[in-house]
């Protein structure tokens, strides 16, 4: 395959609006659109030749060459489409062949307000300090950049990013941001986490916290008066908690759930759903912020009670399940009813409380 007609494809993913593009080998491209995956109809079924051509493309640029020919581990890498998008790219093996999935990453980072996500998604980015996870199996990355671009327009701050890729480009406007990728820029997450600690930020970005020594890390900057945003593929506040302490062994256990208890300041939890309108999906929240009761909760690893304290907690700042978002989206138009109620923890009280309002 050219590189001509490999961007081709891409710039219709582009312009379909799509937010993944599949290249399998005996298939033709595929594109995922507003959740539902379809092909690109009169593009033949790819070759392995034409999936290895299009892995060689992505990664031509990087220090190490890789012989696809042979067994390789999973890639993940940034790829970009002049003046059209970013793409990060997962290229791996199947039955012998070469196969990518790549996610479009558009070049304007969007604001908070444009995600439509909740007013307190900007509050935890006011933070000083304290560790906020942003979590969820979709959205993460995303919402994380709305975050940083609201500290980049809103104070002076030196922030630091390790990804793996580089997805969104920060632009310099309040900030100083200096944007850090595995197996170009650094070896490891924890390796360039204990480097930002010496380099004086003021808020660190982790694109993923995936082993014990980050954790304790990302611990230790936030105890010691950093904002430091982390992502973490767990669906929700009490399982992101339990995900985050089974990193570390049993006798280590409960020590970390004490400094967690205290360095905790959110836990901002995504899903998608099907916008009402347009093809396209919108994120639904829920956030946890560390009261004292759910401190305590955490100290004493009594997960099972966070979902109610979050229905119980009320007023200013307070925690947002995701009901309640369910139930403000509907309020607002950008979903429907029966959208909401597929999507909702109790469907039951969520349909009441819309008849009532």
């Amino acid at each position: 395959m050219e590189r001509s007609a490999f961007h081709k494809l891409l710039a219709l993913g582009i312009e379909r609006g799509a937010s993944d593009i599949h290249f399998e080998v005996g298939y033709a491209p595929h594109y995922r659109v507003s959740g539902e995956l379809m092909s690109a109809i009169k593009a033949p079924p790819l070759t392995a030749s034409d999936t290895e051509a299009i892995a060689r493309m992505i990664v031509e640029d990087r220090r190490v060459a890789i012989d696809f020919t042979r067994r390789f581990d999973e890639l993940d890498v940034s790829y970009a489409l002049a003046q059209r998008g970013r793409f990060r790219a997962s290229i791996f093996r199947q039955r012998g062949a070469v196969g990518v999935v790549m996610r479009l990453i558009p070049i304007h980072v969007p604001s908070l307000e444009e995600l439509h996500l909740p007013r307190a998604a900007a509050e935890l980015a006011d933070a000083r300090q304290g560790l906020v996870l942003v979590t969820g199996a979709a959205g993460k990355t995303t919402a994380m950049a709305a975050m940083l671009r609201h500290i980049n327009e809103t104070r002076h701050a030196h922030v630091v990013t390790i990804e793996d890729p580089i997805e969104y480009l920060h632009e310099p406007r309040k900030c100083l941001i200096v944007q850090r990728e595995l197996g170009t820029d650094t070896e490891s997450f924890h390796g360039a986490l204990a480097a930002a600690l010496r380099q004086d930020p003021d808020v660190i970005a982790l694109g993923e916290l995936r082993d014990s020594r980050t954790a304790a890390l990302a611990l230790q900057a936030a105890e010691t008066g950093h904002l430091v945003l982390a992502a973490l593929p767990t669906p929700d506040a009490g399982s992101t908690i339990q995900h985050l302490v089974a990193m570390f062994p049993p006798e280590a256990q409960g020590p970390v759930r004490e400094r967690l208890a205290g360095a905790l300041g959110a836990i901002l939890s995504l899903r998608l759903v099907a916008a009402r309108e347009g093809r396209r999906r919108v994120p639904v929240v829920e956030i946890l912020r560390a009261t004292r009761a759910i401190r305590d909760c955490v100290r004493g690893g009594r997960l099972g009670e966070l979902a109610e304290l979050m229905r119980q907690d009320r007023g200013p700042g307070a925690a947002q399940p995701f009901d309640q978002h369910l139930q403000e989206l509907v309020g607002g138009g950008l979903i429907s009813r029966e959208t909401a109620l597929e999507a909702a923890a109790r469907p039951d009280e969520l349909e009441r409380a819309l008849r009532e309002a």
